[in-house]
């Protein structure tokens, strides 16, 4: 293939030198037939395509290899199959040629369908206010040095472009409740319309055309931020378009190269550090003249005002046992000793577990998303002390227990009394009537006098709580004064004066 520089030289040896075709094709190295095809061509640059493929291997293959092309068009975008799996299946199959004739009669395939299949779009705009996108992306994060994969959910004003992006361990519904939560409350409003796919957590059902059967919690969710959700077609992302174009313009200036954080807070606040320098450094595509950042200060105002956080949790209800201990989601969190022999409902939120029993919180932790893990508060167990003041020593729960510094210094005393752990029981009771700061005091006043032992320290806190009446003297009306003295040091001064 003749490169241009080699056509260049030879249009200037002809035409600006006047060299004859016999020196240019010595000079060059190339035949008269190739020299005159410049000359007469006129053209400064040649494309050579095969005009007929041979199919000495594909021939008999032809037709099964078009279902398989045809079929794998039609699936969706995540779901089809790179051509190498479609060369292996047709390996599996008996297909003893190579990969390139595949990859030849693929890319000539395509370009026969090309002119049929080819999707043609029709340009969206929406109203300052009328609608947001929503959609999930995988990206992969290193915490700790460890490689997590992560969740990020998006959302994007349709008019102004604005966008935000914040990342979970998972995409649970109680996900989707926290995300749109901290988006509504950065944009400081919502528009009147979501556009969702057809997720999992958002639709139950659906039916022909726009028709859908959303999930009950998710419908209560946009019903309290005054939001009307709109499901697309399956298989449309067009529909989405701008969140799906988000996605991956998140995944290449955020993600790309890969970050390394402590953790989901760090990370989420440095995503929404780079979602407001992306607005404020960006052009609007059909404003140029402004920034998007400009653009969605101007639609703020058109936003239905942000009404506040929607107590989005999944419930599950859930058994207690013996141990005071609640199993969700392949985790123990433990709750109240009072709760144990019933049924209880666990709220799991996207950072947090509230189990709950007859309405009443009896449990709340931080919510871990290991497997495996038992997470206690030791606080749980104390009533159960009472009655196996040994437990104190080797109970599970209270290994590693922080408490107060007083309280600490206590414990560490009493260690070595033969009674050591029924007294710190019932300091430890105390807490629950008294309250944790009422105790820790009630351990300093009692370490200052030089003194550990539990009684010393439940009297000071009966003396706290009890305050002695303040004592009164009744006197007879005979002996009642009628001009009672007054306390005036001044008639002191006048006496020594005086003498």
């Amino acid at each position: 293939m003749l490169v241009v520089e080699t056509i260049a030289k030879i249009r200037r040896y002809y035409f600006g030198q006047g060299k004859p075709i016999k020196v240019i094709c010595r000079e060059l190295g190339l035949s008269r037939k190739v020299v005159r095809k410049v000359i007469r061509s006129g053209a400064t640059e040649f494309h050579y395509a095969r005009e007929k493929q041979p199919l000495p291997k594909i021939g008999p293959w032809r037709e099964r290899l078009d279902a398989m092309l045809a079929a794998n068009e039609a699936k969706v975008a995540r779901e089809r199959l790179t051509l190498i799996r479609i060369y292996e299946d047709l390996q599996s199959a008996g297909y003893d040629g190579g990969y390139d004739a595949v990859r030849r009669y693929a890319s000539s395939w395509r370009k026969e369908r090309g002119s049929s299949s080819a999707d043609a779009y029709v340009p969206l705009s929406f109203a300052s206010g009328e609608a947001y996108q929503f959609d999930w992306s995988h990206e992969i994060v290193l915490f700790n040095g460890i490689t997590v994969a992560v969740k990020v959910a998006h959302v994007r004003l349709c008019h102004s472009r604005m966008l935000f992006v914040r990342a979970y361990p998972r995409e649970a519904q109680e996900m989707v409740f926290d995300a749109h939560d901290k988006a509504f409350a950065f944009f400081k409003g919502t528009c009147t319309r979501g556009i969702y796919d057809n997720m999992k957590t958002a639709v139950d059902t659906v039916f022909v055309g726009k028709d859908r059967q959303f999930n009950r919690r998710f419908a209560q969710m946009c019903g309290h931020y005054l939001v009307e959700p709109t499901a697309c077609t399956p298989a449309a992302g067009w529909e989405k378009g701008q969140v799906e174009n988000q996605v991956g313009l998140v995944r290449e200036r955020f993600f790309t190269p890969r970050l390394r954080m402590k953790s989901y807070d760090e990370l989420n606040a440095w995503l929404l550090d780079q979602c407001i320098a992306y607005a404020k450094s960006h052009r609007h595509l059909e404003l140029p003249d402004r920034t998007i950042w400009d653009c969605f200060e101007e639609e703020r105002p058109k936003l239905i005002a942000y009404v506040g956080r929607f107590d989005g949790f999944h419930a599950t209800p859930a058994s207690v046992s013996k141990t005071c201990l609640v199993r969700f989601d392949t985790n123990k969190y433990s709750v109240l000793s009072s709760a144990v022999g019933r049924p209880v409902d666990v709220h799991a939120y996207a950072d947090r577990i509230i189990i709950r029993q007859d309405g009443k919180s009896v449990g709340e932790h931080a919510r871990c998303f290991g497997r495996g893990e038992t997470i206690y508060d030791p606080w749980h167990y104390v009533p159960v002390l009472a009655r196996k003041p040994g437990a104190l020593r080797n109970g599970a729960p209270f290994k590693d227990w922080l408490l107060p510094t007083h309280l600490e210094r206590v414990r560490r005393k009493l260690k070595g009394s033969d009674d050591g752990d029924r007294q710190m029981v019932k300091v430890l009771s105390a807490v629950l009537s008294d309250g944790l700061a009422q105790v820790d005091d009630a351990c300093a006043e009692a370490l200052s006098e030089g003194v550990h032992s539990a009684d010393v320290i439940l009297n000071i806190l009966a003396r706290r709580r009890d305050p002695a009446p303040a004592i009164t003297i009744m006197t007879p009306d005979a002996l009642k004064l009628n001009h009672a003295p007054l306390a005036n040091c001044d008639r002191y001064d006048l006496l020594r004066r005086a003498g």
